[in-house]
């Protein structure tokens, strides 16, 4: 894994091709067929806050040796001195197996792919502080394709080490630094109830610089009064929440808006018909269009996806319908865009140096 890419698209290649590939070839109900496990969910023992004092359960943490949200493309350095913003990031699915709903915390296949997201998104956060990523046993793949109860069991277990984690991370970050949140996909969803639970009408809604809530739907009336914190709507405002979905056109966001129209927000009703909060990422604000000279770089690999560079100007962006992020015309990044042109894959990576100058940019604010 040494130099096998620093990239988002070698993290999620596997993912996204066996997606793609099933769902062209089979649909939907083929997919839960090759991806919902076929076991019953197993309870497990909860992991507390003390086993986190351990740099096993950690991807992520300052002075880890081969810590690998330290990676920069050329160009680019990560933070030289500790200090800064402490922050918390929450890996998206990285376990694809159906042998299990819960990811083992040993599985290194797992492990590994979850180092290489941080390494293509987490990275973008290298500059303004210190990076803390847990391990944790996340849900499957496949819970994510179904509406059984075990998944909602996988999810809520996994949900438990992301807490466990966060009170770790609390206690190393200390009293009174600041803070910044950021997850992708079952990540952001993770981190939706993070700060629901632990943030919302407590004192760390003051230390939060913001929280990037990006490859996951919140909609703007059922889920963000619970939040504690309100959307961002200005390019240097701090204490807020940005998030975005990314599609290409024509885009065909269904798959997304058919669950999330069936689905309950926090305040108990239903998201249905509701918009989802969409942040321009490079503006740094709500429901904005912005051409390509406003994109400060995008991440492309090389053909041999051992390398990447950075790329200005290259792919603009709008949102646009009930909240989802358009980009245009498929921008040639990489072949692992998901059906409908859902480019969910490259959430952090097309707008790589915009999410970095956004984090210092408020950081900087006051």
């Amino acid at each position: 894994m040494a130099r096998k890419f620093l990239y988002v698209v070698v993290a999620l290649i596997v993912l996204a091709t066996a997606a793609a590939f099933a769902y062209r070839l089979w649909g939907v109900e083929m997919m839960r067929m090759a991806m919902v496990p076929g076991e019953s969910f197993r309870d497990q023992q909860r992991v507390t806050a003390g086993e986190y004092a351990q740099d096993k359960m950690w991807l992520a943490r300052p002075a880890l040796a081969g810590n690998p949200a330290l990676w920069t493309p050329p160009g680019y350095a990560p933070r030289k001195t500790p200090g800064g913003a402490a922050v918390f990031f929450i890996h998206p699915t990285s376990y694809l197996s159906r042998a299990h709903w819960n990811a083992p915390l040993t599985d290194d296949e797992a492990n590994n792919r979850a180092a290489l997201f941080l390494r293509g998104q987490a990275s973008a956060f290298n500059e303004a502080g210190e990076i803390w990523a847990p391990r944790y046993r996340q849900a499957t793949f496949g819970a994510f394709l179904t509406d059984q109860r075990a998944a909602e069991q996988a999810l809520a277990l996994a949900y438990g080490d992301v807490l466990a984690a966060f009170e770790a991370f609390l206690a190393e970050a200390g009293p009174t630094r600041p803070i910044i949140l950021a997850g992708h996909s079952q990540g952001a969803l993770h981190l939706t109830r993070l700060l629901k639970d632990r943030v919302a009408g407590t004192p760390l809604t003051r230390r939060i610089v913001a929280a990037y809530v990006v490859g996951w739907p919140v909609s703007v009336t059922n889920d963000l009064p619970a939040l504690g914190l309100p959307a961002c709507t200005r390019a240097d405002q701090r204490g807020c929440i940005l998030a975005w979905q990314t599609f290409a056109e024509p885009a065909d966001p269904s798959l997304i808006l058919d669950q999330y129209d069936r689905s309950t927000g926090f305040d108990g009703t239903s998201r249905r018909g509701t918009a989802m909060l969409c942040t321009n990422p490079l503006t740094g604000t709500p429901n904005a269009a912005a051409p390509p000279s406003a994109n400060l770089g995008t991440l492309f690999p090389n053909a041999a996806m051992d390398e990447a560079r950075i790329e200005a100007g290259r792919i603009g962006a709008r949102c646009g319908g009930r909240g989802m992020l358009l980009i245009g015309s498929p921008p040639d990044v990489g072949p692992y865009a998901l059906p409908g042109n859902n480019f969910h894959v490259y959430d952090y990576s097309l707008f790589w140096a915009n999410v970095r100058a956004d984090a210092a940019r408020r950081l900087a604010a006051r």
